[in-house]
């Protein structure tokens, strides 16, 4: 008989279960892609000699779910393992539940998608061995990275659920990879219009972020993205109330907002906030106060050379000049408006500019100037080809 036929194989029939993490194994696809390689490119006296192993047969015949979930229990990760497991039965649920032709079902599922899969083996298997040790820092670092990973909006339930197991664990739920995740969880949920949920993870990551030496994954300091995250969810929270003309509660909302936005060393949010304030006030009918936020914009505005920050603060302190009555200083106002409009180009800007005055000309019995106004208005419309504007020209 041909010694080469005779060649056995003398490595153990099943893979060796080991939980020794150190050992850095190759990747499921990876191996398959090594073993056909290897099976196709061998001379023929290398064909008749190799014997492929049950294992080797499983690579190629099961599934890529369930080589991944064999290879994560061969190394001993059954936590990581049953988790995986509950994602892969969640996301089946989600389909199942959808309606035919939705974006949930035109999306592959997850099973079927190696590289999500070989990042979860990793990722849980990594935080798993961190768990054991103790090293629950690395625990949350590990599952943050998961939340980060899947940011893609089909994946956000899935950057949900690691930003969770984060926040919400006993041992590391206080740490800085933990408190990275409620900054991600406040925008994430201010996202998806969940404000109140938005609200109380913001706000957590204020109360961890205290000392203020804590930096995110991309070097920005956490206080201050907490911060800039809270003040646009208070300007939201805000929002509903001053359509309902609660304003007490949208005032004292819109304090705080702008008490964060002053306190996120960004002046471009600081002046939004104080122009933001401004509008709120000027609802109200307080346009003496109005006015005081409406002029610490400009002067924000004006430091940043923010030309259309400037022009909308102008645009806004005209209207409560007006609602006080004071007809030349809406007018000198709305003038201001135009020059800043004109000399940075925003034609939008400056057609709206020039039809306020013409209103305001028109009040006054100035009809030639109103009319002059509402021509050069028109004209500039019809330059933008902005339909909607030209229909408030010709009107």
């Amino acid at each position: 008989m041909n010694a080469a036929v005779t060649q056995r194989h003398t490595g153990s029939f099943l893979p060796e279960i080991t939980t020794n993490s150190k050992k850095r194994r190759k990747s499921t696809q990876y191996r398959m892609k090594q073993e056909k390689q290897s099976l196709q490119t061998g001379s023929v006296s290398d064909k008749s000699a190799q014997i492929v192993s049950k294992a080797e047969i499983a690579l190629f015949r099961n599934s890529l779910k369930q080589n991944i979930c064999v290879e994560m229990l061969q190394e001993g990760y059954h936590r990581s393992f049953s988790e995986l497991f509950f994602l892969l039965s969640t996301d089946q649920d989600r389909r199942a539940a959808a309606e035919p032709g939705s974006a949930v079902r035109l999306q592959a599922p997850l099973d079927e998608q190696w590289d999500k899969l070989e990042t979860l083996r990793l990722h849980l298997s990594r935080a798993e061995q961190a768990e054991r040790t103790g090293s629950w820092s690395v625990v949350c670092e590990q599952r943050l990275f998961l939340g980060l990973y899947f940011s893609a909006p089909e994946d956000l339930w899935l950057s949900l659920h690691f930003y969770h197991s984060c926040v919400d664990r006993k041992q590391g739920g206080c740490s800085r990879p933990a408190t990275e995740a409620r900054a991600c969880m406040a925008e994430l949920y201010l996202q998806r219009g969940e404000l109140e949920q938005a609200r109380q993870q913001a706000e957590l990551c204020i109360t961890q972020t205290e000392d203020g030496s804590w930096l995110d994954s991309a070097g920005r300091p956490l206080r201050l993205r907490a911060r800039q995250a809270l003040w646009k969810i208070y300007s939201r929270l805000a929002d509903a109330l001053l359509d309902t003309a609660d304003y007490n509660e949208a005032l004292t909302l819109l304090h705080k907002g702008y008490s964060m936005a002053t306190e996120s060393e960004d002046k471009q949010i600081e002046g939004q906030a104080s122009h933001r304030l401004g509008l709120a006030y000027q609802s109200a009918g307080d346009h003496d106060t109005a006015k005081q936020f409406f002029n610490i914009c400009m002067q924000i505005c004006g430091t940043l050379q923010d030309a259309d920050g400037l022009g909308k603060a102008y645009k806004a302190m005209a209207k409560s000049i007006d609602g006080e009555g004071n007809t030349h200083e809406t007018v000198q106002c709305l003038e201001k408006l135009v020059d800043i409009s004109r000399s940075n180009g925003l034609q939008h800007n400056l057609a709206d500019a020039y039809l306020c005055l013409g209103n305001i000309y028109y009040t006054m019995s100035q009809y030639e100037r109103a009319c002059e106004c509402f021509l050069q208005g028109y004209e500039v419309a019809c330059n933008l080809v902005d339909v909607a504007l030209l229909q408030k020209a010709q009107v």
